[in-house]
């Protein structure tokens, strides 16, 4: 198996909890706005759990992107703004907290140049946001039995 196919570890739950109840101590505001949270990791392999993490964390990403199918196939709910997300490295174990400050659902052809350039993937151009996201959703949706 290459990088790009090992599975990142399940997130760690229970440490994704008691990392929201140190963020809930230190910015009550924050969670008592929004208490609902979720557990996951980016992307469908523990490289990209890693390189994405670490390009929010260090590097130019400041939006993602994810299919409504897929939030709909594994139950959950759509993000809303002011929701928080716990981003996890590809062990499971808890990095980050994220929080929604904007959302939107729209079509794939409507990512637009400022879109591609905050999720800051690639050369942040669009044409490399088509082409990668494409090739990641196919796969995706492969993997859960979507066409």
């Amino acid at each position: 198996m290459t990088a790009h196919e090992l599975a990142a570890a399940v997130p760690d739950t229970e440490e994704g909890a008691a990392f929201w109840s140190e963020y809930a101590a230190a910015q009550p505001d924050a969670a008592r706005t929004c208490p609902e949270y979720t557990v996951e990791h980016f992307g469908d392999s523990a490289r990209m759990a890693d390189e994405l993490l670490q390009e929010v964390t260090h590097g130019a990403k400041r939006a993602t992107s994810e299919l409504v199918a897929a939030f709909a196939a594994d139950g959950d709910e759509l993000p809303r703004i002011g929701s928080h997300w716990i981003a996890c490295d590809s062990t499971g174990a808890p990095r980050i907290i994220l929080r929604s400050t904007e959302f939107r659902i729209g079509t794939f052809s409507i990512a637009d140049e400022a879109f591609a350039w905050d999720e800051g993937e690639d050369d942040r151009s669009l044409a490399s946001w088509r082409i990668q996201h494409a090739k990641y959703w196919a796969r995706t949706c492969a993997a859960r039995g979507a066409v």
